[in-house]
């Protein structure tokens, strides 16, 4: 049975005419003369708006910035106004004095044998050694300002006990003592750094010394005991930006400087050997040295 066919429907105008296809990718034309330039003008002026008000901002905080000076990093940072670039204690001469005799076979062959450096610092730290009537530190400051003072430094005893007579170690002394700068009893009850040649008048009253960042300044002091055994670390009163800080200072390690004044007698004496090590002083005797 033969099938009906469908007429197509045409959809042209009644004109006849086709209309022209358009393509997706054409954009639809807004009036005669082509697309719009609103959206671009107004990128445009907000661009400039924004580097108008960058501008601005940065030349107000550059002004503020400049106008607090050379220290206004120094207010933000939170370093500490100076700091202790080099600490030693000078150990080539005096006596030291520990706290109990040296009884453990081990410690005893540290003493009288060749120990290395870290074994005989190991040994002078379990028994508390402590330099007998003197000890001299050297101390380099580094400045962490612009600008500051160091208006004072002196001694902070953390420790005192009466004066250890378990054993001295008396080392061969050799040479003389180098140029002291300043000194300090610890027996007095407020011990202060004082002149060499005058001590009794602070050096921090008549002399302080101005930093600026990176430089340096080195002291070397000579602490002085007869009555006690003490532990101490050193304050230094800092002034930078109006303000005063305290900066510690303490030997390597982070821990308290030690001295002692001497007891009347020791009941184990111990004397350097030329060949190393230490030896046994037959004959201790009474102790005294000179200024207690």
């Amino acid at each position: 049975m033969p099938r009906a066919r469908r007429t197509k429907r045409d959809n042209s105008p009644a004109s006849g005419k086709k209309s022209p296809e358009r393509k997706p990718s054409e954009p639809v034309e807004e009036g005669a003369g082509g697309a719009r330039p609103g959206r671009a003008v107004l990128a445009w002026v907000a661009g400039i708006v924004g580097a108008v008000i960058v501008a601005a901002v940065g030349a107000v905080f550059t002004g503020w910035f400049g106008s607090l000076g050379p220290g206004a990093f120094d207010e933000i940072s939170r370093e500490a106004p100076v700091t202790a670039a080099y600490v030693k204690t000078i150990t080539d001469g005096p006596d030291l004095a520990l706290r109990e005799p040296v009884t453990a076979a081990q410690d005893r062959a540290i003493l009288l044998g060749r120990p290395d450096a870290a074994q005989h610092e190991a040994f002078l730290e379990r028994y508390r050694a402590a330099p007998v009537g003197e000890t001299r530190v050297i101390v380099v400051l580094n400045g962490n300002r612009a600008g500051l003072r160091i208006a004072d430094i002196r001694p902070r005893i953390v420790t005192r006990e009466p004066v250890p007579d378990g054993a001295l170690l008396s080392p061969a002394h050799a040479g003389e003592q180098g140029t002291i700068e300043v000194a300090a009893d610890l027996d007095r009850p407020t011990p202060r750094f004082t002149s060499v040649k005058d001590r009794d008048t602070p050096y921090f009253e008549t002399k302080q010394i101005d930093l600026v960042r990176d430089e340096r300044v080195t002291f070397i002091m000579t602490l002085t005991a007869c009555k006690a055994y003490y532990e101490f670390e050193l304050v230094a009163t800092v002034i930078s930006n109006g303000r005063a800080e305290q900066v510690v200072i303490r030997s390597p390690g982070g821990l308290p400087f030690r001295l002692t004044g001497p007891a009347r007698a020791y009941r184990t004496v111990y004397d350097e050997s030329s060949m190393g090590g230490w030896s046994v002083r037959s004959k201790p005797g009474k102790y005294r040295i000179e200024g207690c």
